[in-house]
């Protein structure tokens, strides 16, 4: 599995082979249940993970004690919270393994020495951030005052992989659909052509 997120770094281009074997010494490979925490809301957020195998989920419990998931990531993606980790404070959000999954983490300690003798790394990590101000953008665009409809009809054709992965309740909540509205819009989408 190292070497997903050596061929990762390996496709950033910025990086020479000395560069990444040191990078990959200051990353502890970690392996979680489906189920299993990343990170805590109301936690430190206190590491950055790489996704070599499986698939988190990331979201917020709100007052009435509902689950509201903001984004899932998967394989050859980072899962963090970038806020809360540049400035080590209390983590808004949770991220849950949805998976079986195995991540490559740094702490926040290891990044600053490993930022400091790789500067170029820095890139990398602008790279990771403009990618997750993208999938942001890209979800308000597509999934605000959309009709459940409109939204599965986006995922089908934008992000299958949700489908094939994801339960349907997380993949409601991402919508911010309820289960049955979701299960109506698979219905009158998938629904059979009467001759």
């Amino acid at each position: 599995m190292t070497d997903v997120f050596e061929n990762y770094l390996s496709s950033k281009g910025r990086l020479s082979p000395g560069e990444i074997s040191l990078s990959l010494k200051f990353f502890e490979r970690i392996s979680l249940k489906k189920g299993d925490f990343f990170i805590r809301e109301n936690e430190i957020c206190r590491s950055i993970g790489f996704i070599a195998h499986g698939a988190v989920k990331a979201y917020a419990i709100d007052k009435e004690g509902k689950e509201n998931i903001t984004c899932f990531k998967f394989e050859n993606e980072f899962a963090t919270l970038f806020p809360e980790f540049l400035a080590q404070e209390k983590s808004k959000r949770s991220i849950q393994a949805v998976e079986d999954t195995i991540i490559y983490t740094i702490s926040y300690q290891n990044h600053q020495l490993l930022l400091d003798q790789i500067p170029v790394l820095n890139e990398v990590i602008k790279l990771v951030m403009q990618q997750e101000y993208q999938q942001k953008e890209s979800y308000m665009l597509n999934y605000n005052n959309k009709s459940a409809v409109d939204k599965y009809l986006h995922v089908m054709s934008a992000e299958p992989m949700l489908i094939r992965r994801i339960a349907t309740q997380d993949l409601a909540s991402y919508l911010g659909v309820t289960r049955r509205s979701l299960t109506r819009a698979k219905g009158q989408i998938h629904k059979p052509d009467i001759l």
